[in-house]
C-alpha cells in the first residue's frame, strides 16, 4: 500500500504535470519527505520520495519513484569529490535506495535530498524559463518577485546545484523557491499543498508580469511575404515537402516526423526576429535534448514555389551539418561521446509550420511540443528583456554528457519495424487488419486505410493510440481519394516507408453471367487501385530518398486456373505482374516490391463475408462453415491458411533478413501444387 506521503506526492505531481503551463512533458521532478518503519530494525527512517529518471509528472505512478534513505542520501555530503568529479555522485544514489523495485535515482535527486524542506518541486514552466533567459533575469527576479523567489545562476543540473540550493534556501527564510539561471524554477513548501501553491504562484506571478509589463509585438514586426498560407493551401504544401523533409532528418538515421501548424508556431515563422531567435536555439536542457541546440529554418517566402522551396531545403540541410559538425568539434574533447548525428530535428516552413522528428512518433510530437515550449520561452523573455540562452559551450555539456550518454545505451533494443511508417489498404478486417495489427507489434507506425472510415479508426484504435495508428478512409479506385490518403500519411507521420496493396474484392461468377459492370468494378480496385496506391507511394519514397517496400496482397489465382472466377483472378494477376514491372522501375530508388500470394483466408475476411464465401462454398457443394475446412483438405499440409499468416509473410519480406529480394511472389496457401510459381 502506497506510504500516504507518497501519496500526496503522486497526487501534486499528477496535477502539475497535466497543466502544459506548468511544465513540460517528462520536465521536472518531485519530491516529499516523510517517516516509514524499517522493516529490518522496526525502528522509524525517514525517507526522500522523488520522481525516478525518465518519468512523467502528468502520468507518475509509484513505480516512477525512487525512494531513499534520507540520512544516507545527506551523508554523500561529506564525500562529494566536487564538480569535475559529481557525476561519480550519480551512481552513489544508488546506495542510498530504501526497499524493492522503484525508479532509478535522477541527476536531480541531489536538489531534492539537500533542500531543508518537506516537500520540493523542480518544474520548466515557459513563464519561469522566459524569466530564467532573460538577459538580466537577475535584475527582473528581484523585480517581479521581491525576496520571496532568488535567483540562481545557470550550473548544470547535479549535485553542486543541489548544494547551491540548499545553501540559498538557509540563506533566504522567506524564499519560498528560486529562478535556476536558463533552465526552470524551483520550489518548496512543509506541506504539499503549500509546495504546489508556491510553485503555481511562481509559474502565475511570472505569467502575469509578463502580460503587463511585455511589448505588445516581442517578436517584431511580420515580414512581408512570410505570413500564414491559408488552411488548405498549407495542408497541399507541407504534404508535398514532407518527404523530402523527412528525408532530410533522415540522413544519419530513419526518424519518424510529426506535423503542426499551431497558430503559434506560425506566428513566430512570420515575425522579423526569427532568424535571429531560431539561430539562438533553445536553452532549458530538457528542450534542447530534444530539438538539437537549434532547428533548420527555411528562408523563403511563405508562397515560394514548392521547386522552390525544395531546392532551398536541400541547400540549408547541408550548411546545418557543416555548422552542427563544427559545433561538435568545437567542443569535444577526447572522452566525448562521438557525434549522434548532423541532421535538424526541428524544421521550420515559414508560412506553413513545423516539422519536428525523433526516433518513434511520440518522441516525434514532443519534440515540436518542446520547440513550441521554446517559442513560448522566446516570446516571454522578448517582450521584458532580450533572449539569452545559455551557452554553445553549455548546451554541449548536456547534449554530450556522459551519463545523457549512459541512459541512451540503456535503451531496449528496438523493434524489427521501428521507425517505419506503414500504409495499407483494406485495412479493417481480415488480412489487412492482421497486417496492421503485427506491423504495429513490431513497431512501425502504420496507417489503417479503408472505404469505411469508421471502421477503419475503430482497427487503428485497438492498435494503440495516435502515435501508434490513425484510421482514414480511402477509395483506392479514386486517384485523387488516394493522394489524399497518402497525404494524410505523411502528414500523420511524417512519410511513408511501407506500402501495402490489400484492398480487395471479389464476385465469383462464371463466364457468362459476369457483367461488364463486375469486370470493371474487380478492376478499378484491385488492378487500378494498387496501381494509384504504388504510384503515389513511389512519388514519396523516391523523395525521401531511403528506400522502402511496396507489397501486393494478390493471390494464388493469379497463378492458378480455377471455375466461376474470370474477373478476380484476371485482376489477381495483373497485380502479380505489376510487382515485377515496379521490382524492376524502382528499384534503383532502393525501392522493393514483392507480391504474397495468398489460398483462401475465410476467417475475418469481408470478402468471403459479403457474399464472396457463398458462392464459393454453392461452387464447390459445401456447406459455407466449412469453407475454410475444404480449402485446407485441399492443400499439402492439409492446415486452414489464417490472415496471420499472410502478416507474418508482409513482416518477413519487409523486415531485416531480406533486404535483397525483390520482385519475390511468395505463396501462403498451404501448399497447393497447382499454384507452384514456374
Amino acid at each position: 500500500m502506497t506510504n500516504p506521503t507518497a501519496h500526496d506526492l503522486i497526487a501534486r505531481s499528477n496535477r502539475l504535470g497535466a497543466d502544459p503551463k506548468n511544465t513540460n512533458y517528462a520536465g521536472g521532478n518531485t519530491s516529499a519527505k516523510g517517516t516509514e518503519t524499517d522493516p529490518v530494525t522496526g525502528e522509524p527512517v525517514e525517507l526522500l520520495w522523488v520522481k525516478g529518471s525518465g518519468g512523467d509528472l502528468g502520468t507518475l505512478t509509484e513505480s516512477g519513484l525512487a525512494v531513499l534513505r534520507l540520512d544516507r542520501m545527506r551523508a554523500l555530503v561529506d564525500v562529494y569529490p566536487g564538480v569535475d568529479r559529481e557525476d561519480e555522485m550519480v551512481a552513489a544514489f544508488d546506495y542510498c535506495l530504501h526497499g524493492k523495485g522503484g525508479a532509478a535515482p535522477s541527476i536531480d535527486t541531489a536538489m531534492h535530498g539537500l533542500v531543508d524542506a518537506a516537500h520540493v518541486d523542480h518544474l520548466h514552466p515557459d513563464s519561469g524559463i522566459a524569466i530564467a533567459t532573460s538577459s538580466d533575469g537577475e535584475e527582473l527576479t528581484a523585480k517581479i518577485f521581491g525576496p520571496k523567489v532568488v535567483w540562481v545562476p545557470w550550473r548544470r543540473p547535479g549535485f553542486q546545484l543541489g548544494l547551491d540550493i540548499a545553501a540559498i534556501k538557509a540563506a533566504n527564510p522567506e524564499a519560498i523557491g528560486c529562478i535556476l539561471g536558463g533552465h526552470g524554477i524551483t520550489a518548496w513548501g512543509d506541506t504539499s499543498d503549500e509546495a504546489e501553491a508556491n510553485s503555481l504562484w511562481i509559474i502565475d506571478t511570472a505569467q502575469a508580469y509578463i502580460d503587463a509589463h511585455g511589448k505588445a509585438e516581442p517578436f517584431g514586426s511580420v515580414r512581408a511575404g512570410f505570413e500564414a498560407l491559408p488552411a488548405d493551401e498549407r495542408r497541399e504544401k507541407a504534404a508535398a515537402l514532407a518527404a523530402t523533409i523527412r528525408g532530410i532528418a533522415s540522413h544519419d538515421k530513419p526518424m519518424v516526423g510529426h506535423f503542426t501548424d499551431d497558430a503559434r508556431v506560425l506566428e513566430f515563422l512570420a515575425s522579423s526576429k526569427a532568424p535571429e531567435l531560431a539561430a539562438l536555439g533553445t536553452s532549458c536542457p530538457d528542450h534542447f535534448l530534444r530539438t538539437k541546440v537549434k532547428p533548420m529554418l527555411l528562408d523563403v517566402p511563405s508562397n515560394a514555389s514548392v521547386e522552390a522551396s525544395l531546392t532551398r531545403l536541400k541547400e540549408l540541410h547541408e550548411t546545418y551539418r557543416a555548422d552542427y559538425t563544427a559545433y561538435y568539434e568545437k567542443y569535444a574533447t577526447p572522452d566525448s561521446p562521438a557525434m549522434r548525428g548532423a541532421d535538424p530535428l526541428i524544421v521550420l516552413v515559414p508560412g506553413v509550420g513545423m516539422f519536428s522528428f525523433g526516433a518513434n512518433k511520440q518522441t516525434a510530437r514532443v519534440a515540436g511540443e518542446f520547440y513550441l515550449n521554446a517559442i513560448n520561452v522566446m516570446r516571454g523573455a522578448e517582450a521584458l528583456s532580450t533572449y539569452a540562452p545559455i551557452s554553445d559551450a553549455e548546451k554541449f555539456r548536456i547534449e554530450y554528457w556522459a551519463l545523457e550518454e549512459a541512459k541512451l545505451q540503456r535503451m531496449p533494443k528496438p523493434k524489427t519495424h521501428a521507425g517505419r511508417i506503414a500504409l495499407v489498404t483494406g485495412a479493417a478486417s481480415g488480412i489487412g487488419k492482421a497486417i496492421a495489427t503485427r506491423l504495429a507489434a513490431e513497431g512501425a507506425c502504420v496507417v489503417v486505410a479503408d472505404l469505411d472510415l469508421a471502421k477503419a479508426q475503430a482497427a487503428a484504435a485497438e492498435l494503440g493510440g495516435t502515435d501508434v495508428a490513425i484510421g482514414i478512409a480511402a477509395n483506392v479506385a479514386d486517384a485523387a481519394a488516394v493522394q489524399t490518403a497518402v497525404d494524410d500519411a505523411v502528414l500523420a507521420f511524417g512519410g511513408l516507408d511501407l506500402v501495402v496493396n490489400n484492398a480487395g474484392l471479389s464476385l465469383s461468377k462464371p463466364l457468362l453471367e459476369t457483367t461488364e459492370a463486375d469486370w470493371d468494378l474487380q478492376h478499378d480496385v484491385m488492378a487500378k487501385g494498387s496501381f494509384l496506391v504504388s504510384k503515389a507511394a513511389a512519388r514519396v519514397l523516391i523523395d525521401q530518398q531511403l528506400g522502402g517496400d511496396i507489397i501486393y496482397i494478390s493471390s494464388k489465382n493469379s497463378v492458378f486456373a480455377g471455375p466461376n472466377n474470370i474477373a478476380y483472378s484476371a485482376t489477381k494477376a495483373d497485380q502479380a505482374h505489376q510487382v515485377r514491372l515496379l521490382a524492376v522501375e524502382l528499384g534503383e530508388h532502393g525501392v522493393r516490391v514483392n507480391g504474397i500470394n495468398p489460398d483462401g483466408v475465410v476467417r475475418g475476411s469481408g470478402i468471403f463475408a459479403s457474399g464472396w464465401g457463398a458462392n464459393r462454398a454453392k461452387t464447390y457443394g459445401i456447406a459455407e462453415d466449412d469453407l475454410g475446412k475444404f480449402y485446407a483438405q485441399r492443400t499439402i499440409l492439409k492446415r486452414e491458411v489464417l490472415p496471420e499468416n499472410i502478416a507474418n509473410a508482409v513482416i518477413a519480406l519487409t523486415g531485416p533478413e531480406l533486404q535483397l529480394t525483390t520482385g519475390l511472389h511468395i505463396p501462403v496457401d498451404s501448399g497447393v501444387a497447382a499454384a507452384f510459381l514456374r
